[in-house]
């Protein structure tokens, strides 16, 4: 059996909080209990956003928490190439199309077609489905926003694609409760297959004209190149492991298990979110807060 080897693989646009931390100690802890590896990954496709002082201090929380993994660490800026030869592999076979709405256009779209009463439907984390550039835009200016070059969004042919794949694709998804003290690794290889519903997400965004990948594309060229075998994150990327399998088949990927944990929320109720200000690590850290404390307080023991 292939060596486990789990990641962990933030974007150092922010400084890491609770939630980061508590999946990274899952997947090391994991791997340290089933003889493993622990990768980290610096997931820095965006540039505008993410900084080396950000990311230096993403790593000194983890050591902060008692983790160690493999050097040197796989950046995303350092693999543009991988994701753009993928998409030209995606290109040659017709399953990805230039996309020119705005979000605005796309907004006021279903606007005006939801105020006669009817719902247009949505994706699993509640964003509009892409209507088409012909749904709200003319021939004439189609053919002008091409001709001017204009901004636009390379998106999966979702049609095309399942008609070359199939509809029987599925994931091995494992429980979330494996982390209840007495997780052996016999344990770990226990789930079941889920059957993966990548129509749900509609024509998803492979790649924009300024942005070389998207999230739903770089995380299985990577997991694929780090030979990555077990993805453990949190339960608000459920439903988006459709969408991985179908590119992992179109690519020819392997398949890693999957385990989706529990989220840590906010006195809100809400997930914790680098836009919202939550309190970093590095602010825990200043107010005394030692990372014992973070362990008991996440209900895992160091």
């Amino acid at each position: 059996m292939q060596t486990p080897v789990f990641r962990f693989a933030p974007s150092p646009n922010g400084h890491l909080h609770l939630g980061h931390a508590f999946s990274a100690m899952l997947n090391f802890r994991a791997a340290k209990a089933l003889d493993g590896r622990f990768l980290v990954r610096i997931e820095d496709i965006d540039k505008a956003r993410c900084s080396p002082q950000l990311e230096a201090d993403m790593l000194e929380d983890l050591e902060w928490l008692g983790l160690s993994w493999e050097t040197p660490v796989f950046r995303q800026s350092e693999h543009f190439e991988t994701y753009a030869s993928a998409l030209r592999s995606l290109e040659k076979r017709g399953l990805i199309y230039r996309a020119y709405l705005t979000r605005g256009e796309i907004k006021r779209f279903v606007a005006t077609y939801e105020a006669s009463g009817e719902k247009w439907p949505r994706d699993p984390d509640g964003a509009p489905l892409y209507p088409g550039d012909d749904a709200v835009l003319s021939p004439e200016e189609e053919n002008a926003r091409k001709d001017s070059d204009a901004a636009y969004a390379l998106r999966l042919n979702m049609g095309l694609a399942l008609q070359e794949v199939g509809s029987n694709l599925s994931w091995w998804e494992g429980p979330s409760e494996w982390f209840d003290g007495a997780e052996t690794a016999d344990s770990w290889y226990q789930g079941q297959r889920v059957l993966a519903e990548p129509a749900d997400w509609g024509d998803v965004i492979l790649a924009r004209k300024d942005v070389p990948t998207s999230y739903h594309l770089s995380v299985v060229l990577d997991d694929a190149r780090q030979d990555v075998s077990d993805v453990l994150r949190g339960r608000d990327l459920y439903h988006a492991t459709s969408v991985h399998r179908l590119l992992q088949s179109l690519l020819r990927l392997p398949e890693p298990r999957y385990r989706h944990h529990r989220l840590v929320l906010g006195e809100d109720g809400r997930k914790l979110s680098k836009s919202r200000s939550d309190a970093s690590l590095r602010e825990l850290d200043a107010e005394g807060v030692s990372s014992e404390d973070l362990f008991r307080g996440l209900a895992l023991s160091k």
